[in-house]
């Protein structure tokens, strides 16, 4: 697995291509309380973040990335499926606070029934850097 590579802020869609939960509906996503809900753990997300830091050869400490969900958990995200989680970097240009902030547009906009939840997922997965400057 090692050689994978972060371009612009997205990850390497060979290992994280993102994925979306089975079965999990817009109604149950926008529930108050849904993506806390079911967040993993930080020991599960912690050592995965370790393992994927050195796949992608990311140097410095663990804090300076935080272990995301590419499709997010607010739009039905699978939330323990290594292909959907990945180390985003903390700082720099396409950032993981940024990334949050799409995060939360994009479930405003699937519970508001502005967009389809599948084609959020699927712009999300695909490049989340452009649907943040769509979203603007």
């Amino acid at each position: 697995a090692a050689g994978w590579e972060e371009r612009g802020g997205l990850p390497d869609p060979r290992c994280t291509p993102g994925a979306v939960a089975v079965g999990v509906s817009l109604a149950t996503i926008c529930r108050y309380g849904y993506s806390r809900s079911v967040r993993p753990p930080e020991g599960y997300t912690e050592s995965l973040k370790l393992r994927q830091m050195r796949a992608y050869g990311f140097a410095g400490r663990a804090a300076g990335y935080e272990e995301d969900h590419l499709v997010a958990l607010s739009i039905g995200g699978a939330p323990r499926d290594p292909a959907n989680l990945w180390p985003e970097p903390r700082g720099g240009e396409d950032n993981a606070g940024q990334k949050d902030g799409v995060e939360t547009w994009a479930a405003r906009t699937a519970c508001g029934h502005r967009m389809s939840l599948g084609a959020l997922q699927r712009a999300m997965a695909k490049d989340w850097v452009a649907l943040y400057r769509e979203a603007g």
